[in-house]
């Protein structure tokens, strides 16, 4: 099978004014909780990378009416908690954990048997981490050991749990609280930090007797849902990959407008500040119930630091684009307290810290992070792993490397930034696309 790689030539200085696609979570979130609640939605800015396309696949494929009406714009036509229909066979999620996880939640508490499953990546994913509170619920839940498929039984009665989440995750809390809309009871979930808050927001919006108290959550169910249009707002994550590249080689700065800022998100920024990186932060305002703003960022020198470990989940999916930064940042940067990213699309420690090795970075692995020696990059070649957000992080090095670099096994980008390269171009990146 061919490969899609990037070639990325440094020296260009990069400028203009960018908008990113739509957030991908929120985006997942819109599709999912439109299609359990009761009415129609027009929801606009939805990201159409392989990952979302895949949750509207899986919703359409049980009965959920979604028409496409402009690029982004979708009418969906809930079905109501109850309403979905049994699908003619497994439902199939590419390489979309978010969309997986947080379906099991909603076809947990369904009449009808489901089976989810992914591609070769995703099948080797960890779901135990769902399966276990959905089970406490009385859901049946089985994983095919500890990863994809995921098969959940028809018919059971769910009741609310109380659960103390091991690791605060954004995807496992949000499991739970949509098989909690059909529990009976107060489901209560617990988490040892912060993680993202996009469904908690949505269930609030769409009249779900939801509580939020710190690092706590609690839901009443049985609980209905009310159709909500929804205007997505640009992707923090993706709008994370221009605003370090702005910080390498954007002389007169580099704007990324119509960025969602959801505090639970936004810990890129902080540490960037910790790195000494020039970032405005403008046009503050709320859109669909979700902090946005414009950024612009300026090329500047780059300082090593010491991640704090209370930033590092509000920076989780980031970390490819810190690692890249701190390669070419004077001084050591150290990440710790981040073993979750072993378990993303990659083991996205030990996949940066080979690529960034070969280009000449030292780098001293541990398990649950690293410690990058900065001064900048050579020529060469990596291996993004199919990892879409590793193979961004190595385009955005490349900007300041010594020579050309070659990323290989990049066809994967589509999953959460259709058109990366193009808009990549527009700001001014020598980027070409070939193929293995």
């Amino acid at each position: 099978m061919t490969q899609q790689r990037y070639r990325v030539t440094p020296g260009a200085a990069l400028g203009g004014v960018l908008e990113v696609p739509g957030d991908k979570s929120i985006s997942h979130r819109a599709l999912l909780l439109n299609a359990l609640a009761r009415g129609r939605a027009e929801v606009t800015g939805i990201l159409e990378g392989e990952d979302c396309l895949a949750t509207r696949r899986a919703l359409q494929a049980m009965g959920v009416a979604i028409q496409r009406q402009a690029a982004g714009h979708y009418r969906i036509t809930g079905v109501g908690r109850q309403g979905f229909s049994a699908p003619a066979g497994p439902l199939d999620f590419g390489n979309s954990g978010t969309g997986l996880r947080l379906m099991a939640g909603i076809v947990a508490a369904q009449r009808f048997d489901t089976v989810l499953t992914g591609d070769e990546s995703l099948r080797q994913r960890p779901m135990n981490r769902i399966a276990e509170p959905l089970n406490q619920m009385g859901a049946r839940v089985d994983t095919t050991a500890g990863c994809p498929p995921v098969t959940t039984t028809g018919g059971r009665t769910l009741k609310a749990i109380r659960y103390a989440q091991p690791v605060a995750s954004a995807q496992v809390k949000s499991a739970i609280l949509l098989a909690a809309l059909n529990a009976s009871g107060r489901t209560h979930i617990r988490a040892p930090g912060p993680s993202r808050d996009h469904t908690e927001r949505l269930l609030q919006a769409m009249g779900a007797p939801l509580v939020c108290e710190g690092d706590a959550v609690s839901l009443e169910g049985p609980a209905d849902l009310n159709a909500l249009d929804i205007d997505v707002p640009g992707d923090f994550s993706s709008a994370a990959f221009f605003l370090v590249a702005g910080c390498l080689a954007a002389p007169n700065g580099l704007a990324i407008n119509n960025v969602g800022l959801n505090p639970s998100r936004t810990g890129l920024l902080a540490i960037l500040e910790l790195m000494g990186a020039k970032i405005r932060v403008q046009r503050r305002r709320m859109a669909g119930g979700e902090p946005v703003a414009d950024l612009q960022a300026t090329q500047g020198p780059l300082r090593g630091a010491t991640i704090p470990a209370d930033l590092v989940p509000l920076a989780i999916d980031e970390f490819p684009i810190v690692f890249a930064a701190a390669a070419v940042a004077e001084g050591v940067t150290h990440v710790a307290g981040a073993a979750e990213l072993r378990h993303k699309e990659s083991d996205r420690i030990r996949v940066m810290a080979e690529g960034l090795r070969r280009l000449g970075v030292r780098v001293e692995e541990r398990p649950d992070g690293a410690s990058i020696y900065g001064g900048g990059l050579t020529a060469g070649e990596v291996d993004s792993a199919g990892d879409h957000r590793v193979a961004m992080a190595f385009a955005v090095a490349a900007l300041v490397a010594d020579g050309p670099v070659d990323i290989h096994n990049t066809a994967n980008v589509a999953t959460s930034f259709p058109g990366f390269d193009a808009l990549a171009r527009s700001a001014g990146f020598q980027i070409e696309v070939g193929s293995d």
